[in-house]
Order: structure tokens, then sequence, then C-alpha cells
């Protein structure tokens, strides 16, 4: 199948800096590709304020069409999101398709999705995304419909796809709630682990991360959202300490909202974790732009509170002169706990792997506990939520030797009788 010839329009406001712009572009450029596309040209505009018509002037839309024919291009993509009657009105100057970034951004998501979860996921995003635009991209949607829905007396087709729409995004959110209600089931299991999700910017090497610390087997490659389906795997430290990382989809510039909203559930990991570990890409000329576009998408999440530890990650692409500037640099802007550290270099990740340790320790101290003989439920409870590491049993009481969490550690801490001590 030939690849699509696409030609990028960037329309971005006359406040944003030309680099700063030129770099979204290059961004737009390598989601295309991504999406299989092959870039034949750009268009670029500044503007006030978007044209109500094309978005872009009307000038400009007709330099456009000149440059459609010109490169014989079959998709035109915008970077900045438009209205369904922008869309309309474009293809019907244009005379060839047109997609904007969040549209390009689920085609992605649609073809990198793995599980039956992802895919439920994606879809919700793409049918939102489709429903107020259904008279520009109509489609007869049998394949959906599933032979369900036959026209009624004096409904059109475009009706009937409407119908059929709304009853599957109801559907899909309903199956969504149960997978949600399973994911806090099995992290309700884990309460007793420390348990460490990974964020950052799509592409800045969470994957990697996780691979270098577990010694997994995950899919790690130099493209945006080479994966979308969470992975958690444990990883052992110093000492028997043992954390469950998880990685989760990244984040990027103007990510659709239906997208964020249908990878909730998925997201939910890092709303539930002990520690977030924020991976930035130290090589990228504009990682304080992308760190602050994770940040925004995680305070969306209701997740901006979490203990974070900032990982510059890829520190082997820069030279020494430019590693100890961004140390400089990091130093003196960020507020954040930060360590550097490659997962190509030998012992690139040493240094994570400790802090990770010291973390896992400060919220799972090491206690020695007292407990009468008749608190059986507290004893139940030292073994269900934390790690016991040594008992002796004495005529009235129980001496335990564990890690606990905080948490599990204060309720017992209030309870009559029971005497903590500091473990050697």
């Amino acid at each position: 199948m030939p690849r699509e010839r696409a030609l990028l329009v960037g329309a971005p406001s006359k406040d944003i800096e030309p680099e700063v712009a030129a770099e979204h572009l290059e961004e737009l450029a390598r989601l295309a590709d991504t999406a299989g596309a092959v870039v034949v040209g750009t268009l670029r505009q500044r503007l006030d304020a978007p044209h109500p018509k094309y978005y872009i002037g009307e000038g400009k839309a007709l330099e456009l069409r000149e440059r459609v024919l010109e490169t014989g291009a079959t998709l035109v993509i915008f970077d900045e999101q438009l209205t369904p009657a922008q869309g309309k009105n474009l293809e019907t100057l244009l005379g060839t398709r047109v997609m904007d970034r969040s549209e390009l951004i689920l085609d992605i998501f649609a073809t990198r999705a793995r599980t039956a979860e992802a895919k439920m996921q994606v879809e919700l995003a793409q049918l939102e995304y489709m429903l107020p635009r259904l008279r520009r991209m109509w489609t007869h949607l049998s394949r959906i419909r599933g032979g369900i829905g036959l026209r009624g007396p004096g409904e059109t087709q475009l009706e009937t796809d409407r119908r059929i729409i709304s009853r599957r995004i109801r559907d899909l959110r309903s199956k969504l709630a149960v997978v949600a209600r399973q994911r806090a089931t099995q992290r309700k299991a884990r309460a007793k682990e420390f348990r460490v999700a990974l964020v950052g910017y799509t592409n800045a090497g969470k994957s990697s991360v996780l691979r270098a610390l577990s010694g997994a087997n995950v899919l790690v490659e130099d493209r945006l959202f080479a994966t979308l389906d969470p992975a958690t795997r444990a990883v052992e430290l110093e000492d028997g300490v043992r954390v469950l990382l998880t990685d989760t989809v990244g984040f990027i510039r103007k990510l659709p909202h239906h997208l964020v909203a249908s990878f909730r559930a998925t997201l939910e990991a890092a709303l539930e974790a002990d520690l977030l570990l924020h991976v930035i890409d130290a090589s990228h000329p504009r990682w304080e732009e992308q760190k602050s576009v994770v940040e925004e998408v995680l305070a969306d999440l209701g997740a901006d509170d979490r203990p974070t530890l900032l990982l510059f990650n890829k520190v082997d692409r820069l030279t020494h002169e430019e590693e100890a500037a961004l140390r400089v640099r990091v130093s003196a802007i960020v507020p954040q706990p930060a360590l550097f550290g490659s997962t190509v270099e030998p012992g690139g990740m040493d240094e994570l792997r400790e802090r990770l340790a010291e973390e896992y320790r400060a919220s799972h101290p090491r206690v020695r506990l007292r407990i009468p003989v008749v608190d059986g439920e507290a004893l139940a409870a030292v073994y269900r939520e934390g790690e016991v590491l040594r008992r002796e049993e004495h005529d009235s009481v129980i001496d335990v030797v564990a890690r606990l969490p905080l948490p599990v550690l204060g309720r017992l801490q209030r309870r009559a009788g029971i005497l903590v001590f500091e473990s050697p």
C-alpha cells in the first residue's frame, strides 16, 4: 500500500517564538512519520487569531491549494485543532483529506494499541472526536453497528450513524468502568509494595529505563508513542529491596482531551503510585517545555501532588560541557530532586537504583514491634501489609522485625498495648 503524501500546516499565534513554532512543526513531522506518511512539504502562517472559515487566512488557503497540486499531497495535516466547519471548508477547497493534530494522534494510538483495554480506550476517544464531525467524515458504520439500528422511517443515514456511535460510546464507557474496577482491585492487592510510576513526554526513554532497571523484555523504539499499554515490572534493588515500576503512556503537546479522558484508567497508576519518576530527555533542546506539558497533564489528572523524582535521561548524548551546564541549569530552576542517567552506558542507572532504594526505606522503615499475643488482628495486618523479617514468641508478646509502610506503622502505633522500637 503506497504511503500517504502529507503536507503539513503550522499556524501558531504571533506570541509564540519562531524557533519554538518551527520545533513544533518538526514534531508534527515526526508524528506523521510515525503514522506512516511521507512529508512532502510544509506551509506556515503566524496568526493574530484563527480565521473562522479556514483557520488560516483565505489567501494562505488558496496558496495551500496550489501547494497540494504541486506536491501531489493526498493528505493535509494542521498542527492546530480545527473545528468541524473549518475541516469541512478546507476539504471542499483543497479537494483532499484534511486532519488536525488531534486526529493524527488518535490514528497513531489506534495502530499502536495492543491489549483489549487500549483498543477500547482508543476507540472511545476516536468516536467522541468523530461524533461532532460526522457530516465531514461520514462513512457507513455497519462494522460498528453490527446489524443493529436499521434505518427508521424518515431517518437519514447520518442520524442513524450518530445514534449508533452514541450507543457504542455508552457501551465502551461501561466496559472501561469495569476495567477501572479491576485495576483498583489489582492495585489493592499490591498495596504492600512500593509503587513507582514512570511518566514523561513521549520518546523521553521511559521504556528504556524500565528495561534497564528490570531486565525485562520491553519494547523500545525511537518513535513517538512506541508503547501504549502499561507494563508493570518488579525491580530488585539492593538488600532485597523490591519495587514495582509501571510504565505509562507518553504525553505530548496538545494531547487530545478525549484521549486523556479515555486513558484515565491506565493513567490512574500515576494517581496511586508512592512515587512518580518523571523521565526527561536531557538531550532535547526544549526539555523545559516538555517538562511543563507533562506537569500540566498530571495536574489535569489530579496527580500533581504526588512525590516526584526527576530523571534526566540520555545524558550519553551530551558532551561533558553540555552536561555540566545542564546540571547548573537544573539546580537553579527545578525545585524537585533531580538525577542524571543513561540507559546505554555501563552503570548509567546506578544513581537511580540507589535513590529508589532510599525512597523505599524512607517509606517502609525497618522497625521492631512488640505485639500482645491476644492482638491477632494487629499481627495479621503486619503480615498482610508489610514484610516480616524476623519473629520471636515470648510468654504474652510476639516480637516482630518488619518493614512497614508509614501509614500502617502509624495505625499500629495508635493501638493499645503495641510497642514500636527502631530496628538495628
